[in-house]
């Protein structure tokens, strides 16, 4: 019988593979560069072929062969991650703390219903809940911060997290209605706002940095946070994007107005639940996704949403408003 790679042997193999180099494994994995060297060299013989290319480069490169085997190594491991947590899904009783990182665009009022219930119905369980912009979700949940974030798609790949569609938003880009641009009163081309201020939120995880989203404008003021984007924008300061959800009452009272900017894409945003794959939630964690989910799949869909957003009130609701 053909000897079968051992778990072992994978994991080294994927940490070579990652970074690069045989030494770098080595640090990686606290190991001795000789027993990185030795594991590599067994996988290969058992394999019957070489994985990487060692002709006098100094990168480690993977031989076509190891570039194929290198799917089939990361989804061995990531099942073994799975049943893991299964496994620990299955011994743990009620966690003591629920700890969250939760985008800005996830609407508040889901928020709310969803945390107003599960005070009630686990009052021993703590709650830590953090909430922020862009990359932060990401970030919180891969450093163990906290074990589940909701927010928009992955930035990057990273075969330790457990990735699940729970609803979605909408990025809408607004003016308050004293601004040039709400005067206009008819769609917009970049020509139109690319001279006007235009507010956007700065990713304090860096994640993203180096990375635009609908950034139209030549002059942008990059605030922190996205409360003090809304109020700068309300103050007609700028123009920019805001969840819908949080300015539902503004366009509606008329004192933000949506813009239609031809460039702009403020389609549907989708939203996801992100956990380590090794960290599977308990009872009241999975709960509190569940009722999450179930609030944002009542949000309105993307026609209502369209038909709210470019509904403007009379002039004489604006001025009221002001």
């Amino acid at each position: 019988m053909d000897a079968n790679p051992t778990l072992d042997q994978l994991q080294v193999f994927l940490a070579v593979a990652e970074a690069g180099s045989f030494s770098a494994a080595s640090r990686q994995l606290n190991r001795a560069q000789s027993v990185i060297s030795y594991t590599i060299g067994n996988l290969e013989a058992q394999l019957e072929m070489a994985l990487f290319d060692r002709s006098g480069s100094r990168q480690t490169r993977l031989t076509e062969a190891g570039k194929a085997l290198l799917a089939d190594s990361r989804r061995i491991m990531a099942d073994l991650q799975v049943m893991r947590a299964r496994a620990k899904a299955l011994k743990q009783g009620l966690e003591a703390e629920v700890s969250l990182a939760i985008s800005n665009m996830v609407p508040i009022h889901a928020i709310v219903d969803s945390l107003t219930e599960f005070g009630k119905r686990y009052p021993s369980v703590a709650l830590h809940l953090n909430s922020g912009e862009l990359g932060m979700v990401m970030d919180m949940v891969s450093s163990g911060r906290a074990s589940v974030g909701i927010g928009g798609p992955l930035l990057k790949e990273d075969d330790t997290l457990m990735v699940d569609r729970i609803g979605h938003s909408y990025m809408v880009p607004v003016v308050a209605s004293i601004h040039p641009l709400a005067q206009l009163r008819r769609p917009l081309t970049r020509f139109d706002v690319r001279e006007e201020v235009q507010l956007v939120v700065t990713d304090a995880s860096g994640i993203t940095r180096g990375r635009d989203f609908n950034v139209l404008s030549y002059k942008t003021w990059r605030v922190g946070d996205i409360a003090t984007k809304h109020q700068l924008i309300r103050g007609g300061l700028g123009w920019g994007g805001l969840p819908a959800s949080l300015i539902h009452e503004d366009l509606a009272s008329g004192r933000l107005v949506a813009l239609e900017i031809d460039a702009y894409e403020s389609t549907l945003y989708p939203l996801y639940a992100v956990r380590r794959t090794a960290n599977p939630p308990g009872p009241a964690t999975q709960w509190l996704l569940d009722n999450l989910a179930a609030r944002l799949a009542q949000c309105p869909g993307q026609d209502q949403m369209a038909a709210m957003i470019h509904r403007q009130p009379p002039d004489e609701e604006r001025l009221a408003a002001e």
